[in-house]
């Protein structure tokens, strides 16, 4: 949510957008979130990353080794520990330097009516959107798809960039509406939500897109390197895995699709809850069983192959360590992002296209 939110205030920027000057603040916060994120993240794959990475074993790109993987040994210019931490913590520092600086800058919007603090958020958010695109396709491949090292799928990165983006731009919905709720953000009218609510429907739909793309062209190809990544999904997660397809579709394509829909605060802070759900399901659905399948390998390894007759896969469910880490995780997000909300105005002052916003209308 926090890196999709700095993504879309960059987009702002780059296009000299003006209807979303007096949403720019929350979209800020709500960045402010990537340090602290990225120190967890560090800390979850210094101390489980081989629990969850088969590729990380040892051995597993040595030909004298028993557990030996040609595969990932084809794959070791890569997929090797020393280069995966060197883009770990380039894919931090980038995306929380950027972060910082938009918000540093447009701080400085509110003690000056000079324009020098915006053009250079434009310049800098032109440079972050070549960085996003590379860090964001590459950390989708190391984070999510490298769970299953074996599997490779070319629309991967954009899928993942679809599910975390429409996230970021129903917290964004939640964050303002909830505002408004308060008495806050006065200036964010009917015609705001409205664009945001075109958001929130448009990447919904072109996550459906990639969605069925993906799953269409590797069951239309059947080739076995493929299909293991959604036979394992089919034949053993298949009620999380239809109900993320049509929850975060079905969904909003109802019920975001007319006009009136958009503009009422309390059904688009409902439809953001609904997107979270759906797309902390089909995270979900992304990262668990390929986490299972290595934790399968590492069991088998201690226990034993012939332990137990053979290979026994171990399958994940939802259960209250799922949501309560989920809750624990959110209620973190929320709080950096409300304090620092709290220490600036929740509107830049002197932002040089806020009359436009001010009087925007759809």
């Amino acid at each position: 949510m926090a890196l999709g939110a700095t993504f879309f205030l960059a987009i702002q920027y780059v296009a000299e957008v003006g209807w979303s000057a007096v949403i720019k603040r929350p979209l800020e916060a709500m960045g402010q979130s990537l340090p602290v994120a990225g120190i967890i993240m560090i800390v979850i794959l210094a101390f489980g990353g081989r629990s969850l990475y088969h590729w990380m074993e040892e051995g597993i790109t040595d030909p004298n080794a028993p557990n030996y993987d040609a595969i990932l040994a084809g794959k070791s210019a890569f997929l090797n520990p020393l280069f995966f931490w060197i883009r770990v913590i380039l894919y931090f520092a980038i995306w929380s330097y950027f972060a910082r600086f938009f918000r540093s800058n447009s701080l400085q919007m509110d003690a000056s009516p000079n324009v020098a603090a915006y053009l250079k958020n434009r310049r800098f958010a032109a440079a972050f959107l070549v960085l996003f695109a590379v860090t964001e396709s590459l950390m989708s491949w190391d984070f999510i798809m490298s769970l299953e090292s074996h599997w490779y799928s070319t629309l991967f990165a954009w899928y993942t960039f679809a599910g975390f983006f429409v996230t970021s731009l129903a917290a964004l919905a939640f964050i303002v509406t909830y505002l408004q709720h308060r008495g806050y953000l006065k200036e964010v009218s009917e015609h705001h939500l409205h664009d945001i609510g075109k958001f929130m429907f448009a990447f919904s739909i072109f996550w459906t897109y990639l969605w069925f793309c993906q799953f269409m062209l590797i069951w239309y190809s059947n080739i076995s390197e493929e299909i293991t990544y959604f036979m394992l999904r089919q034949d053993h997660y298949r009620g999380i895995w239809l109900a993320a397809f049509f929850i975060n579709f079905i969904a909003p394509f109802l019920i975001l699709m007319t006009r009136d829909a958009k503009r009422k605060k309390y059904l688009l802070m409902f439809m953001s809850a609904v997107i979270f759900i759906g797309h902390w399901l089909d995270f979900y659905i992304m990262v668990v069983p390929g986490s299972m399948v290595t934790a399968s390998h590492h069991a088998t390894a201690h226990a034993g192959a012939g332990a137990h007759g053979g290979h026994e896969l171990i399958y994940g469910s939802i259960g209250l360590m799922e949501i309560g880490t989920t809750i624990g995780f959110l209620g973190l997000f929320a709080y950096i992002t409300q304090l620092y909300l709290s220490k600036s105005p929740l509107v830049v002052k002197h932002h040089p296209m806020m009359e436009e916003s001010l009087h925007h209308a759809i």
